[in-house]
């Protein structure tokens, strides 16, 4: 049921999936694989700024968290943890969760090498993410292709906690206007709820759907990567149907399934115009994906302009001039209030219990974090001179992977609905 105009914005749901699954997310793909983009610095050993949760190892489905820290593979292995007798004494769970969610942490010396001289700078002050402090001793690099974001059994109480915080205290919600389908909450259809959003300005209209949209894109993950089988000689992963419709069919979700779907469509175009902006920074002869082999890396600049230079060939862009376009004091201090809540759900993510979870929670806010730093610092782009250093507009190698594998990741939704979509077409 998810077709035609997008609220908001000129574009269409057909455009963009012919767009994206024939032109663009070939070619993004292919440049996903690279060492640049593959390894991303995290520190999965934060702990959670906004409360103080001993119940993560109790729980039946963290997919890491419960195991003893002498299990943890090393490349995350670099905190302590306090364990209730309970929650130690949960061996097989453990080892379930384990086998679903462990982060692979392995790097070859090569690439160790060719790390250590990736160049940093520091994170601007106009930055929408809270960023990991990656010369941190806890901060350690993983081989995001070793680590494909899939269903790793975490779900339940703490999962929900995770998204009722970011909904409830960060989407500029009033309490008294309840999500629809909000657990343990009587119902109106979504009527209150989307007479409060209509009537808000467009800029927090926006903020929800980019945040629902992030939500839906996270579930299709999920429901397209799940554990269909797992016995000692076979581990398969695969669509699940059933878990798909549950999240987004029209009738089981009363309406809100198609709802979330077309908000993933409007976060899609918000970091597609977000990209097709940074071409002038990346164009630069100066600007280079430095990973210490000159022909590979000569080969992925060019892949990544054409990657550019196609994301700002996309005839129906979003428009973020009707963004913060008012009163200039009263938009200076909205811009200030969205990027305080956006900072918050980044932060929000360090809560997560499962860990490879939190690594694609983590790197996906900070890729529409960096998509949004991009889309309000429009006029120092459009003074980067064409050599030289960019001192007015600057992004961290940190923020250039999280950026497009948090692109590659919507990207993925939209090509795996285009899969759904023809296995519930043969079922009929």
């Amino acid at each position: 049921q998810v077709t035609g105009h997008l609220d908001d914005c000129t574009c269409d749901v057909e455009t963009i999936d012919a767009f994206n699954n024939y032109k663009l997310f070939p070619r993004l793909n292919e440049l996903l694989e690279s060492d640049y983009f593959r390894y991303y610095k995290v520190n999965l050993n934060k702990p959670c700024p906004f409360w103080n949760d001993n119940s993560h190892c109790g729980l039946r489905d963290c997919a890491v968290k419960p195991c003893p820290s002498d299990e943890v593979p090393d490349g995350i292995r670099s905190g302590s943890y306090k364990y209730s007798e309970e929650a130690n004494n949960l061996v097989e769970e453990c080892e379930e969760a384990k086998r679903l969610g462990a982060v692979d942490g392995s790097l070859s010396k090569e690439t160790q090498q060719a790390v250590l001289q990736w160049t940093r700078h520091d994170d601007s002050s106009d930055s929408f993410c809270e960023a990991d402090d990656i010369s941190s001793p806890e901060a350690e690099y993983v081989d995001l292709l070793l680590n494909p974001e899939r269903y790793t059994g975490y779900k339940g109480p703490d999962a929900w906690k995770i998204w009722n915080s970011i909904y409830e205290e960060n989407c500029f919600k009033p309490q008294n206007v309840k999500r629809p389908l909000a657990s343990g909450r009587g119902d109106d259809g979504g009527h209150t709820f989307y007479k409060w959003l209509k009537g808000v300005c467009v800029e927090k209209r926006a903020f929800y759907k980019l945040i629902s949209g992030l939500h839906a894109s996270i579930n299709i993950h999920l429901s397209a990567r799940y554990l269909l089988k797992d016995t000692w000689s076979e581990k398969k992963w695969g669509p699940n149907v059933t878990e798909f419709q549950q999240r987004f069919d029209e009738v089981l979700t009363r309406g809100e399934g198609p709802r979330r779907l077309k908000n993933l469509y409007f976060l899609y175009l918000m970091e597609l115009r977000a990209l097709s902006k940074t071409l002038p920074f990346f164009q630069r002869p100066g600007f280079q994906l430095y990973t210490g082999s000159d022909s590979r890396d000569a080969n992925m600049k060019r892949l990544l302009l054409e990657v550019l230079h196609l994301a700002k060939s996309f005839p129906l862009h979003f428009d973020e001039n009707s963004l913060f376009s008012g009163n200039k004091k009263e938009a200076a201090k909205l811009k200030e209030e969205f990027r305080l809540h956006f900072k918050n759900i980044s932060k929000i993510m360090d809560c997560v219990g499962c860990f490879k979870c939190r690594l694609w929670g983590k790197l996906q806010t900070q890729g529409l974090g960096t998509a949004l730093k991009i889309l309000f610092s429009e006029n120092l782009i459009e003074k980067i001179p064409e050599s030289g250093p960019s001192y007015g507009f600057q992004l961290t190698r940190q923020e250039i992977v999280a950026l497009f594998n948090a692109f590659g990741r919507i990207a993925t939704s939209i090509r795996e609905l285009e899969n759904f979509r023809s296995i519930l077409r043969d079922m009929r």
